[in-house]
């Protein structure tokens, strides 16, 4: 395809002084070669512009910058673009080929895999071929090779993923929206037909800095990925300013807004009754009150996360109670919530992917009602990430677990010693046990009948980064071993 057609097809026009054929475009200079068209871009750590000179020397046929830099000469044969993150999306879409017709995104701080999970096995119930895509990786029936391990992948990656999954007749996709993705731009070459908003709480400032900016990124999904007219889905349990940025573009570019939660307007949580095996949940829909539902999912927040999925499930009203009809029939999403082993004397451990204080809180407080005896909780927070949030999760912890025990989590760079310590400063009577595994021992050994172990903040992972190397490590396997149940 020519570049011009390229530039065409993202809605846009360039000035040219040559025009070459493009098979492929690359953001990573090692992967540029003949009718390749580079993007260099500009990152937190590294500026693409370092690396045109490598790039036009294995054959690259053109170079999109997205700044005015040095690095240019006037015998450089590059375009600069200020809106270049946007364009690499859109190409890599136009050379993909075609996605799958029926694609729904979720962003939000906490739910987002979990919501992706649900969403595809309500679709797989209604009879479609279908995925979801995110921080637990490819999950699908086809022999589609997964992207790399991001929440969401790089656009090429992305599109490419997407595209196979088209190929072997998937046409249901589940995606999770991070707010790196959408900040980078990532979606943009996406065609959703549903987006949904799970809550926003404090986390990534590290890289976003402020939770203003952290906000503005996530709402991008519903201001400028989702087409007008789309379905929105969000839950009407989140802060007031989000829900009224939501309420505004809904209103501003007609989107079809579903709002789901105890201030739900089109599916209104009335009471989540938990039961020894998960809740009974009684819902109104569209202010008419249902039958009871059997959810096999323990935990408060779960029945959020289902019905955000439901909420993007249905593509008219008159779907909606078929769509209900098949909740009883979800089944847990690999750390989330996940029981990893009952004990005889009916203690329970259960690991989950907390990472952030709301999570934390939500996890302890929706299996406190499942808990005959003592909450206890086992935890530990990122190196080199938000620090801020570290003695947040501890006065979680203090709050509302029994008893506390500050490990290490992935560590990475940072000194261990010092990330526990400010998780300890709020949390003064918690046990601090170094070692992951020995941690998880002492949670064990501490149960007595009718208790219930969390541990968590790495859930579905198998794998603990300490320094720059990713040792292997899975909470539920270690849980499953030190029980004797493995």
């Amino acid at each position: 395809m020519r570049l011009s057609q390229l530039f065409a097809l993202c809605g846009t026009s360039q000035p040219l002084t040559d025009d070459p054929d493009i098979l492929s475009v690359t953001a990573d200079s090692r992967r540029a070669g003949p009718a390749t068209l580079f993007f260099a871009l500009r990152g937190v750590k590294q500026d693409g512009s370092a690396f045109i000179a490598q790039a036009l020397s294995q054959g690259a046929a053109a170079v999109i910058v997205d700044h005015e830099t040095a690095e240019l000469d006037a015998a450089t044969p590059v375009i600069v673009c200020p809106d270049a993150k946007h364009l690499l999306a859109c190409m890599a879409s136009a050379l993909a080929g075609p996605q799958p017709s029926c694609i729904a995104a979720i962003t939000g701080t906490n739910g987002k895999s979990s919501t992706a999970d649900l969403l595809r096995q309500l679709w797989v119930l209604q009879g479609h071929r279908a995925a979801s895509l995110g921080t637990l990786g490819l999950i699908s029936d086809t022999d589609v090779p997964p992207p790399p391990s991001l929440t969401t992948p790089d656009p090429v990656s992305l599109s490419s993923t997407l595209a196979a999954l088209a190929d072997k007749g998937v046409e249901h996709v589940a995606l999770e929206a991070s707010s790196h993705g959408l900040e980078q731009h990532r979606l943009d070459g996406i065609t959703l037909t549903a987006a949904g908003f799970s809550n926003l709480t404090r986390d990534h400032l590290d890289y976003h800095l402020t939770l203003e900016a952290y906000r503005t990124a996530k709402l991008r999904l519903f201001e400028d990925v989702l087409p007008a007219g789309g379905i929105a889905a969000v839950n009407a349990d989140m802060d007031t300013e989000t829900s009224a940025a939501l309420k505004a573009i809904a209103d501003r570019r007609g989107l079809k807004l579903r709002s789901v939660g105890q201030n739900g307007t089109t599916l209104r949580l009335i009471e989540a009754r938990p039961t020894p095996s998960g809740q009974i949940l009684r819902l109104a829909l569209h202010g008419k009150e249902l039958s009871e539902i059997t959810l096999a999912l323990p935990g408060r927040f779960q029945a959020d996360n289902v019905m955000l999925a439901a909420a993007m499930c249905w593509n008219d009203d008159a779907e909606a109670l078929e769509v209900l009809s098949l909740l009883p029939h979800l089944t847990g999403v690999h750390g989330r919530c996940e029981r990893a082993v009952a004990l005889p004397n009916g203690a329970a451990a259960y690991v989950d992917y907390a990472h952030t204080p709301d999570a934390l809180d939500c996890v302890l407080s929706s299996l406190r009602p499942h808990t005959a005896g003592r909450l206890v909780v086992v935890f530990g927070a990122g190196g080199d990430r938000d620090r801020g949030k570290r003695p947040l999760m501890g006065a979680v912890a203090a709050r509302m677990a029994d008893l506390a025990i500050v490990t290490d989590d992935n560590p990475r760079t940072e000194e261990p010693a010092s990330i526990r310590s400010e998780i300890l400063a709020a949390c003064p009577d918690a046990l601090e046990i170094a070692d992951r595994r020995s941690a998880i021992a002492a949670g064990l050994e501490a149960l007595k009948p009718g208790d219930i172990l969390v541990v968590a903040g790495k859930g579905h992972e198998q794998g603990q980064i300490v320094g720059t190397e990713i040792l292997p490590f899975d909470d539920r396997l270690v849980i499953r071993e030190l029980a004797g149940a493995a």
